[in-house]
């Protein structure tokens, strides 16, 4: 083989340097591209990180709000229950002195008949037996002992009236007073 010319050596030298400096400029894109590439990674770390970092804050958070809420629940739970047993037992009260006020309007609805047939039982024990039927079968009189019809039982009259007046059995004025 023959000996390459000057030419040609020439030639190859040019082109060895050409591709040299091909390869020196795509290792120095390569080493840009890693140092991008490293920076962003670290970056992509650092965002990370701080991301977990954020997202561990909000999960605390929102497991103190939770439990914060949580126990205002049962709090508001538990005043919801004794509301709704003091309702129950106003209920249960209110039933009772419904009950006790009609009674109470019945009493002073019957009150005039109790008072004028009082009124007329003292009257029948004032006038005494009837003289000229004979003798009573029983002994006894209605004025004997202490019977609530007795005179002096009938002049003190609160026994009988539902009134606090202290008046003379002729004096009353039957009706209601509340």
């Amino acid at each position: 083989m023959s000996s390459p010319s000057p030419v040609q050596i020439r030639e190859a030298n040019a082109h060895l340097a050409a591709v040299h400096r091909r390869v020196a400029e795509l290792e120095q894109r390569l080493e840009a591209a890693e140092n991008t590439v490293r920076e962003q990674a670290e970056s992509l770390i650092r965002k990370d990180e701080q991301l977990r970092a954020a997202t561990q804050e909000i999960t605390e958070a929102k497991n103190k709000e939770i439990y914060y809420l949580h126990e205002k629940l049962c709090k508001s739970e538990d005043t919801i229950q004794r509301f709704q047993n003091m309702v129950k037992e106003k209920d249960a009260m209110l039933g009772q002195l419904q009950h006790r006020c009609q009674l109470l309007d019945n009493i002073c609805k019957s009150r005039p008949l109790l008072d004028s047939m009082l009124f007329h039982m003292a009257e029948a024990e004032r006038l005494g037996p009837v003289v000229g039927m004979g003798e009573p079968t029983v002994k006894a009189s209605l004025t004997d002992g202490e019977s609530n019809c007795s005179p002096i039982r009938i002049s003190n009259h609160k026994d009988f009236s539902l009134s606090e007046d202290d008046q003379e059995l002729d004096e009353i004025v039957f009706g209601t007073t509340v």
